[in-house]
C-alpha cells in the first residue's frame, strides 16, 4: 500500500512526523512543487519523500491535509480516482452551508474525487497534539473514523494503528461522521476532544 500527503502544512507535517516516527515510507506534496517541500521533509530521512502533486495522487491511500476548497484542485491532479482511498482531513469551518449544498462537509470533498472511498479522519484534533507521541500511560490517543465504505475505513483503521493511535468508527458519513465535521462557524462536538483508549 502507497501512502502520500497532499498539503505541508502544520496538519501535514505533523502526519508526516508520525510516518517518520513509525518507519512507514510516505510521500508529501503541495501545490507548490517538490522543491517546497524538500526542506520541510529533510529531517525525516527516507522515510517521508517529496513528490509532486501529479506523483502523489498515484497513492494507493492519498491523505487530503489542505485548506478545504482546495481539495478541487486536487482532485484534478489525477484522471481517475476509481479504488483509491482519500482520507480526509480537511474541516469546512466557516464555509456556509448554502456553500455545500446544505451536505455535510465529506460528502462534498467526496463528490470531486469521482470512484475513491472516502474516509474522514486525523481532523479533529489541531496539529500540535496530532504531532505528539501517540502512546501514553492512559492508552493510545483516539483517532475517529467515518466513512460510508468499510472496506475502506477497515484500511485506514490498519494504518492510523499502524501510526500508534486508537481508531474509533462512528459510522458513515452523513450519521456519526457528522460529528466530526463543522458546519459554518460551529465546531462539531468530537472536534478537539482529546480521548485516549486503553488498550484491550
Amino acid at each position: 500500500m502507497r501512502y502520500s500527503i497532499i498539503g505541508s502544512g502544520s496538519v501535514g507535517v505533523a502526519l508526516a512526523s508520525q510516518f517518520a516516527r513509525s518507519g512507514i515510507a510516505v510521500g508529501m506534496a503541495n501545490s507548490r512543487g517538490r522543491d517546497s517541500v524538500v526542506s520541510i521533509v529533510r529531517e525525516y530521512g527516507e522515510t517521508v519523500l517529496p513528490l509532486t502533486l501529479e506523483e502523489a495522487v498515484t497513492a494507493d491511500v492519498v491523505i487530503l491535509a489542505v485548506p478545504f476548497w482546495s481539495h478541487l484542485d486536487v482532485a484534478k491532479a489525477a484522471a481517475l480516482w476509481q479504488g483509491k482511498i482519500v482520507i480526509d482531513v480537511t474541516n469546512a469551518y466557516g464555509v456556509q452551508l448554502s456553500d455545500l449544498g446544505n451536505e455535510p462537509s465529506s460528502r462534498v470533498v467526496g463528490k470531486a474525487f469521482s470512484g475513491a472511498h472516502l474516509v474522514k479522519a486525523f481532523n479533529h484534533l489541531p496539529a500540535g497534539v496530532l504531532a505528539q507521541q501517540p502512546g501514553t500511560a492512559d492508552g493510545r490517543r483516539v483517532i475517529f473514523l467515518s466513512g460510508d465504505d468499510d472496506g475502506s475505513v477497515t484500511e485506514v483503521a490498519k494504518l492510523v494503528r499502524a501510526l500508534g493511535f486508537a481508531p474509533v468508527s462512528l459510522g458513515k458519513i452523513a450519521e456519526g461522521g457528522q460529528l466530526v465535521q463543522a458546519r459554518d462557524r460551529t465546531w462539531a462536538p468530537l472536534i478537539f476532544q482529546d480521548l485516549f483508549k486503553k488498550e484491550a
